[in-house]
C-alpha cells in the first residue's frame, strides 16, 4: 500500500492550498481517510476525514469552516482544499487510511501512513 501526498508549499496568511493523496495497493472505497498534521515540536493532531463514500465527514475544531476533504473513488484519491491559512495550520500534512467504511478520528485507528507534505503560511 501506497499514499503519496502532495501540494504542499509555502503560502501566505489568507492564502489556500489543496493537497492530494492518490492511494495504490488497496481497494479505495473499503478504506475511510484522513488528514492530520504535525507542527515541529508537537504531537501529530487530527484534522479531517471523510468516509468511504464521502458522505460523511468530521473536521478537527481548528479548522472548521476553512479546510474541506473530499474524495474521488474513481481517482483512488482524496484532498483537503485549505483556505483562510493561518502561521498556525504550519506543518507537515499527511494523510492515512483505515480499513472501514466509517471516518474515524482516532490517529490510532488508521492502517496506513503516507510520507508527508510540508505546509508554510508565512504571516
Amino acid at each position: 500500500v501506497q499514499l503519496q501526498a502532495s501540494g504542499g508549499g509555502l503560502v501566505q496568511a489568507g492564502g489556500s492550498l489543496k493537497l492530494s493523496c492518490a492511494a495504490s495497493g488497496l481497494t479505495f472505497s473499503n478504506y475511510a481517510m484522513g488528514w492530520f498534521r504535525q507542527a515541529p515540536g508537537k504531537e501529530r493532531e487530527f484534522v479531517a476525514a471523510v468516509n468511504w463514500n464521502g458522505g460523511n465527514t468530521y473536521y478537527g475544531d481548528s479548522v472548521k469552516g476553512r479546510f474541506t476533504i473530499s474524495r474521488d473513488n474513481a481517482k483512488n484519491t482524496v484532498y483537503l482544499q485549505m483556505n483562510s491559512l493561518k502561521p498556525e495550520d504550519t506543518a507537515v500534512y499527511y494523510c492515512a487510511a483505515r480499513y472501514g467504511l466509517v471516518a474515524i478520528t482516532n490517529i490510532r485507528n488508521y492502517d496506513y501512513w503516507g510520507q508527508g507534505t510540508l505546509v508554510t503560511v508565512s504571516s
